[in-house]
């Protein structure tokens, strides 16, 4: 049964992966569901997800978004002794985390020290810290990359292992953990979350689409949920986790916190609408960073798809429509995207060779859709994509060069320049920014407990994910979020059942 789960499971997040990129044509969209999603689910609903008649007035824990954090969650709540419940408002549980494709940034961890990387939690905190502007929570910085490592042994422990490691920009150490086979993360995150959620019974209800949190007295503990087909329910638990994700899908919320951004792409699945953000205001909860929105640098236009960061982190460049270098491609993701976002086209072309391709696996999911271009030479390749052939020749070979003397001449790149791009064929994407993440959301403490605007705990409420602001401040790093669902995360199912234990 378990292999059973785990093919149904893996052509239901290669399927929805394609499915959202396919809807997310021009800009941000509104929170409806789409014929390609709901097809999704057909045919694999019924054997992995639960049914929804099955669903009971009451639960120790109601977990809301069945993202990575909120199946995180869940699995903690039941390790717990509790009996909680996960509810989805899309046809298939993934969520943001599905289209994950670099990996999980974590220090001090045993597959670095096995490949003797000397990484520390205080370096992990600095370079955050730097990315993020200096304006990151420290203390939820400080917790995460404290915790990090720990994450990491808890994946392992639970059969998903990520021991290929490589770097995303703004990091100085090889601390983005990945699937072995170096495939992106996202649709292996899901397919082992959800394997835990199965082997542990937990029921997870789909199309369920939660549109209140209330609270009786002062304690939130019930919701309404809202079943496809089914009359309106209201939902008690002892503790309510929200982990709907965040908006970078929601024209609405775009349009007014970034009004500059409303033409951009998304490159997020279409329930990352802001439902939990806006309940959670309604119960009082304090809001941080809303403006705070990432541009993503590597975009496939057309279907708004992320090209991984891990595609530069195996070596590839960027060029311009001359065929010319004209930043550090491994710079933080605001400066990269304001480097593309200046020039006349407002593109740019990823450029890499065979060994980045079989060093970077998910490239074979970028070629079936379509958006690799192929030449078996540098030249070949000049021409089939518009650039001047003897400019971008010129310009690998000076790569090149500076690859061998571990210097990069004219932007000081440092990192990730272990291999030279002389390996055919030699393959290049077009891309543009995209809106990528939503820094902003909810505030939460350490216990991921939701603060009011008195920054006092509402009690019996807790957030995880990307639902939540501040620790990322300006910028987030690469690979910082997919650590971050499962840390806080995890800490959400751990507290919530908590408080759910000490108030039957």
């Amino acid at each position: 049964m378990k292999k059973l789960v785990a093919g149904l499971l893996t052509a239901v997040a290669l399927l929805a992966m394609s499915a959202c990129g396919a809807d997310q044509k021009n800009t941000a969209q509104t929170s409806s569901s789409t014929k390609e999603s709901a097809e999704v689910s057909s045919g694999a609903s019924e054997q992995v997800y639960t049914d929804p008649k099955e669903m009971k007035e009451s639960y120790d824990v109601v977990i809301i978004g069945a993202g990575g954090a909120g199946m995180a969650a869940a699995i903690e709540a039941k390790d717990a002794g509790l009996n909680p419940v996960i509810l989805e408002k899309m046809p298939v549980a993934g969520g943001n985390t599905s289209k994950s494709s670099s990996g999980m940034n974590a220090s001090e961890t045993k597959f670095q020290k096995e490949e003797g990387i000397k990484d520390s939690n205080d370096a992990f905190y600095e370079e955050t810290l730097k990315g993020g502007g200096g304006t990151n929570d420290k203390e939820m910085l400080r917790y995460f990359v404290d915790h990090s490592a720990d994450a990491v042994d808890w994946l392992d422990q639970n059969g998903i292992k990520l021991d290929n490691l490589t770097i995303t920009g703004g990091m100085s150490e090889k601390r983005t953990h990945r699937p072995s086979d170096g495939s992106a993360i996202g649709g292996y995150l899901v397919e082992g979350l959800l394997n835990n959620v199965h082997e542990r019974e937990i029921p997870i209800f789909v199309n369920a689409d939660v549109t209140d949190i209330k609270k009786n007295g002062e304690t939130v503990n019930e919701v309404t949920v809202h079943v496809q087909g089914e009359e309106p329910k209201e939902v008690t638990g002892k503790a309510i986790v929200v982990t709907t994700g965040g908006f970078g899908a929601s024209k609405e919320f775009i349009e007014k916190y970034r009004p500059d951004l409303a033409d951009y792409i998304t490159t997020n699945q279409e329930g990352s609408t802001g439902d939990g953000i806006t309940m959670i205001e309604k119960l009082g909860g304090q809001t941080v960073d809303m403006d705070k929105i990432q541009i993503h640098p590597t975009v496939q236009q057309d279907e708004g798809v992320l090209i991984g960061e891990v595609v530069r982190g195996e070596g590839a460049i960027l060029v311009d429509q001359e065929g010319k270098r004209f930043v550090n491609e491994m710079d933080t993701r605001d400066k990269v995207s304001a480097a593309i976002t200046a020039l006349p086209e407002k593109s740019a072309y990823l450029i890499f060779d065979q060994g980045v391709r079989d060093r970077a696996t998910a490239i074979e999911f970028y070629d079936q859709k379509g958006y690799v271009t192929t030449g078996k030479t540098m030249e070949e390749l000049a021409e089939k994509i518009d650039l001047p052939k003897e400019t971008l020749a010129k310009t690998v070979d000076g790569w090149n060069t500076d690859v061998a003397e571990k210097k990069d001449a004219q932007f000081n790149r440092a990192t990730a320049m272990e291999h030279d791009l002389s390996s055919p064929n030699y393959y290049a994407i077009k891309i543009a920014p995209g809106i990528h993440y939503t820094m902003g959301g909810v505030k939460i403490n350490t216990n991921t407990e939701v603060l009011d605007k008195e920054n006092q705990p509402i009690r019996g409420l807790y957030a995880a994910g990307e639902v939540t602001g501040g620790l990322h401040g300006n910028n987030r790093i690469g690979g910082n979020s997919v650590a971050e669902i499962i840390i806080f995360g995890r800490q959400a199912g751990i507290q919530a059942a908590r408080f759910a234990s000490e108030n039957e």
